[in-house]
This record gives C-alpha cells, sequence and structure tokens, in this order.
C-alpha cells in the first residue's frame, strides 16, 4: 500500500509518514480483561484454558523505544520493514508495524495497537489486512505475532482474523514488568 485507502466509516489507511511518530508513541495500548489464559506446558506440547479474573485485569504497557524509522514508515535498506497507521478524522487511532524475514518468508506483526474508544470496528483487522496485502508482495507464506496469555482480547481477535496457536514461550518476559505471563505465537497463511 502506498497510497492511502479509506473505509465506509470514514477511517483512513496508509504508510506512517516521519509526522506521525508522536501520535504513534501516545497511542494507549492499555486494555482489561475479565479473562486470561492459563498455560500448562508438558513435555509433548501445552495446553492453554481460558480462566476468569476477578477483579478484572487492567494492563497498561510500559512506555517502549520503538525505532523512529519503524514508526515513521520508513522501510530497511531492503525494504522489508512497515509501519502502517489508522487516521480517523486525520488523526492517528491505530497502527500495525511489521518486518519481513525471506529465510522462511515469514511476516512478523512486530505491534498492532488500537486506541480503546476505536476498538471493535474492525480496524485492528483493517491494518492485518495491510500488512497481509505487503506480505503477499514480499512472497511471504504466512503472518506471525506474538501476544501475552494474559491478552484475552487481543487473542480473539486474532483467532477472528484466522490465526492460530503455534507455540509457546514460557520464559520470554522474565525480568520484565510482564514477568509471570506466557509469551503465546500465533500465525495464518497470508492468502
Amino acid at each position: 500500500m502506498t497510497t492511502a485507502h479509506g473505509s465506509a466509516d470514514g477511517i483512513v489507511y496508509r504508510l506512517a509518514l516521519p509526522g506521525d511518530a508522536g501520535a504513534i508513541e501516545a497511542l494507549d495500548s492499555s486494555f482489561t480483561t475479565d479473562t486470561v489464559f492459563e498455560v500448562a506446558a508438558t513435555d509433548t506440547g501445552f495446553t492453554l484454558r481460558e480462566v476468569p479474573v476477578e477483579p478484572p485485569l487492567h494492563k497498561v504497557f510500559p512506555p517502549e523505544e520503538h525505532d523512529e524509522q519503524a514508526l515513521a514508515g520508513a522501510r530497511d535498506s531492503a525494504g522489508d520493514a512497515r509501519t502502517y497507521v489508522a487516521l480517523a478524522g486525520g488523526r492517528v487511532c491505530g497502527f500495525a508495524a511489521v518486518g519481513y524475514t525471506p529465510w522462511n518468508r515469514r511476516l512478523a506483526i512486530e505491534d498492532i495497537e488500537v486506541a480503546p474508544a476505536h476498538r471493535g470496528r474492525g480496524i485492528g483487522r483493517a491494518l492485518m489486512e495491510c500488512a497481509a496485502e505487503f506480505a503477499r508482495e514480499r512472497g511471504a507464506d504466512h503472518l506471525w505475532l506474538e501476544v501475552s496469555s494474559v491478552n484475552a482480547p487481543a487473542v480473539h481477535a486474532y483467532r477472528r482474523m484466522g490465526f492460530t496457536f503455534c507455540g509457546l514461550d514460557t520464559a520470554l518476559y522474565g525480568g520484565t514488568p510482564a514477568a509471570g505471563e506466557q509469551a503465546l505465537f500465533m500465525s495464518r497463511p497470508c492468502g
């Protein structure tokens, strides 16, 4: 996607520009959930069980130090990284930062966020389709992402978009504010 594309509800999707970096950084990526996924790892795999939490969990992510080039929509030397933004009324209301790795023909969703006031309107799905379009242009076989076991709303959204579980890392968040959570990996074909 090199030009802006609009949707029926007035949301515009395009590659990020350098002037979008501040709005991307300021986007509220917090969420609240009344369920989380319990992970049980075994010698032969893992199982997930969605369990209720009381009171509901409200997660606020610590500020990230994003790569300024990725936020600005710049491409790396091979043209394998992009950031897409969603604009409502000319203001950033969501973004997806993606990167293609040629050796395994995978497009990784490095980060995808939609502001709370704009969730549930299909913006995340549309951003994922921008990523899928780029994946197909690059010849990728599949989209891949990582999500925390406590982010049940995102897991449900990804599953509705066709993603399935493909891996687990019980130590990825060790030494971070998310220690104790497990990293779930999900993928879907590009088609």
